[in-house]
């Protein structure tokens, strides 16, 4: 039986706590993980590469920063209330290109200005003046052409600009975008779903020249259920060599594609989990990223003798990786015990912080253990976190479930379950069914059920948790943010004898009526996901709704949500929470001003701050001090 504190069901403020933890020292290391200031990894302009780009959470938002590193300087370019996180630097060095949405709402327009800043009297002009706005669908910059795609309710648009001048080249109904423009920015390359399967694309080589501009050249696609990724094409001018991601054997591989001839080479690498890979700067290697069991590795492959050479770095996660001119590899790095780290491995294997930002570093926190979980479809992959002298157990433990569903959670640094660990809590991430880094199969086995069969994978690891006395039958908490916010809210209606409480952010909560008020990419992935609309398949709809399972939830349930999102909008939360009101349910709504989340460094500490005094007061913890603080809104 459960045992926890009521919360009131009818429609009353969430109150963010002044502190967490009566000692100030727990109090500050909690914070200090969120605020201490972090960067990305840079991107240079490819003929002038110590002019760089990268964002950091140094202003208390993620902004756009330009670094010059012939000279040292560090400039912020922009300085917005809901944050920025999409730029790109032109080949030359001279221009920034920024992504200026309104709110968070990820629809708007590219704007430009020039690296070194411009007069504070001025604002950033359009970059291609005739675009359209709407949400970015790929972006490539050459010397003389820009490739810009945008989707609409309409479908997709691509653009070609020569000296400002925008040119339509691919409009469709369907899902595509930009992949990559040829070294000479002759030949286009886009990825496309005509074939009415988004998740799983097909290529297209489009010319760009004069009065043929838009005209195909090649195409690939692999047939149904096999998607190809453009990756780039070879740096070398005149060299029409194009690197894709390729799925034909059950797991994401590399080829190359040479347009011209219409020939194609699979790279097959004796490594036992999925790779993605760029370019060396001279197009004679690649430098690949190996993601396998929730951690990377990064390799050197040599085209001309296939020789792969692993690269010494700390075992962990890569979050992204490039390499320099001179040979220099640079590299996002982190594991679940250490802050993220921007680092460069030199030609001669000596490896440096590359970028470190002013400020102290983030705290550490614990290392994450593997949990295989035997299922009848596979092993299910679990990482578990158990807090710093805990005993033995079974202990109170968050089920952090990751969004996408086309992610997965890896061996590295996160704010947010360090703060749970902190409080008591065990953690355990869960690579359901739908999870990349373990095959094809394994990600696409949610089509046609998704959500359902998420919950089987879910249950599995819960089963081994409190069977094994690790977890606290009592005390297991249902946790996620986008998909994982949606399966945290089916696990409530679907297992509710298996949770004490849940707490979703970002969520879909009403399939339905979020299929109607969401992008179009996205429509366009569920009706992938899912075979098809809701009008055409509204049972199947039905039982992937979480609001569906409203009556059977059993336990308090807290919903964070955005007014701007435009991925899981807000109507469909508020008919969850209006289902709720309705049956006399127990539940909290925080409702922040921003889209998919939030680029501000202090709404992501209210977040925090809400959810654990949340579960807290559900499951009868010691009260929290200052418990006075900002009033939100509920409904």
């Amino acid at each position: 039986m459960r045992h926890y504190r009521e919360v009131n069901a009818a429609p009353h403020p969430v109150t963010v706590p002044d502190t967490l933890f009566d000692d100030p020292d727990a109090e500050a290391r909690w914070r200090a993980r969120f605020t201490a200031p972090r960067v990305s990894l840079p991107q240079w302009a490819r003929d002038a590469p110590d002019r760089c780009l990268y964002t950091s959470n140094a202003s208390g938002t993620w902004e756009v920063y330009a670094w010059d590193r012939a000279t040292g300087t560090h400039r912020q370019v922009t300085d917005r209330p809901h944050g920025t996180h999409t730029a790109t630097v032109t080949p030359d060095g001279e221009q920034v290109w920024w992504f200026a949405d309104t709110g968070g709402d990820e629809f708007g327009n590219w704007v430009t200005e020039p690296f070194g800043g411009r007069p504070a009297d001025e604002q950033p002009q359009p970059a291609v003046p005739g675009t359209a706005p709407g949400y970015p669908a790929g972006l490539d910059l050459g010397r003389r052409t820009a490739a810009i795609g945008t989707s609409t309710d309409e479908g997709t648009t691509v653009w070609i600009s020569r000296d400002g001048t925008a040119q339509v080249v691919y409009r469709s109904e369907y899902d595509a975008g930009v992949g990559a423009l040829s070294r000479d920015e002759r030949l286009l390359a886009i990825m496309h779903s005509e074939h009415g399967d988004s998740r799983h694309p097909a290529i297209r080589v489009l010319d760009t020249g004069g009065d043929t501009a838009g005209s195909p050249i090649a195409e690939k696609w692999d047939g149904p259920g096999r998607g190809l990724e453009v990756l780039g094409f070879a740096p070398v001018a005149g060299d029409s060599r194009l690197l894709l991601a390729h799925e034909r054997r059950g797991r994401q591989e590399l080829l190359i594609w040479d347009v011209a001839t219409n020939t194609e080479t699979e790279i097959t690498l004796e490594l036992p989990g999925e790779v993605l890979a760029d370019w060396y700067p001279d197009g004679a290697a690649l430098l690949v990223v190996h993601q396998h069991t929730a951690r990377s590795t990064l390799h050197c492959y040599r085209l001309a003798t296939g020789e792969l050479t692993a690269l010494d770095i700390p075992r962990g996660t890569v979050g992204g990786a490039a390499v320099r001119p001179d040979g220099t590899v640079e590299y996002a790095w982190s594991c679940a015990a250490q802050p993220p780290m921007i680092r460069a491995l030199h030609p001669d294997g000596t490896d440096r912080a590359l970028l470190r930002p002013q400020g102290e570093p983030a705290p550490g926190s614990q290392p994450l253990t593997d949990q295989h979980v035997p299922t009848p479809h596979g092993a299910v992959h679990a990482l578990v976190a158990t807090p710093a002298g805990a005993p033995p157990g079974p202990l109170p433990t968050m089920f952090l479930l990751h969004g996408g569903p086309h992610v997965a959670d890896e061996d590295r640094f996160s704010a947010v379950r360090a703060l749970w660990l902190d409080a008591g809590f065990a953690v355990i991430h869960v690579n359901y069914r739908g999870s990349t880094g373990y095959g094809s199969a394994w990600r696409d086995a949610i089509e046609g059920r998704p959500g359902l069969t998420e919950m089987e994978d879910v249950a599995a690891v819960h089963d081994w948790a409190v069977s094994s006395g690790f977890a606290d039958p009592a005390g297991c908490v249902v946790e996620g943010w986008s998909w994982g916010g949606y399966l945290a809210l089916l696990a409530l209606g679907i297992q509710p004898q298996r949770w004490a409480a849940g707490v979703a952010g970002a969520p879909v909560a009403d399939y339905v009526t979020a299929y109607a008020d969401e992008m179009e990419p996205l429509r366009a992935f569920d009706r992938a996901l899912f075979g098809g609309s809701p009008d055409e398949l509204p049972e199947l709809y039905r039982m992937a709704s979480a609001i569906s399972y409203a009556a059977d939830v059993r336990a308090p349930v807290l919903v964070l949500a955005g007014e701007n999102d435009p991925r899981c909008p807000i109507r469909q939360i508020d008919n969850y929470l209006a289902r709720f009101t309705e049956l006399d349910k127990p539940y909290r709504c925080y409702r922040y001003d921003a889209g998919h989340g939030s680029l501000v460094v202090a709404e992501n500490l209210r977040h925090a701050a809400v959810e654990v005094a949340f579960v807290r007061e559900v499951l009868g913890s010691e009260p929290i001090a200052g418990s006075a603080g900002n009033t939100r809104s509920a409904v």
